[in-house]
């Protein structure tokens, strides 16, 4: 079994809510981290959207992103993205499930369940 799962969002987050029933559902222990409770650091930031893609991470449909003003979302580049995130948590993706070795983009229950040993 894996040890030291953290999922990471937004606790009032429908997404959230239903990766944690999953979770619990299954009886895998996992510590999670509200960003608006905790924020999230530069270096962790910079090093997901290395792995997964900053394109991934950043929210564009959540209501945070869209109600930007268009200067704030005209020219985006991994810099721009990376500021926007850490001064908005919420504009990244949910949720976001880190595995230790890798990290899990979105709640999706078939890739959860293949990636996770023992939540079949």
């Amino acid at each position: 079994m894996l040890v030291g799962l953290t999922l990471y969002g937004i606790r009032n987050c429908d997404t959230i809510k239903k990766a944690r029933a999953w979770l619990d559902a299954r009886g895998i222990a996992y510590e999670f981290h509200d960003y608006k409770l905790t924020g999230i650091d530069e270096p962790r930031l910079r090093a997901w959207a290395a792995e997964l893609g900053w394109e991934n991470l950043l929210n564009r449909a959540g209501t945070t992103f869209r109600k930007l003003p268009d200067a704030d979302k005209a020219g985006l580049d991994e810099d721009k993205a990376v500021a926007l995130m850490l001064a908005q948590p919420s504009m990244i993706k949910r949720p976001l499930l880190d595995l230790g070795d890798r990290r899990l983009l979105g709640f999706d229950a078939a890739a959860w369940a293949t990636a996770i040993p023992g939540a079949n």
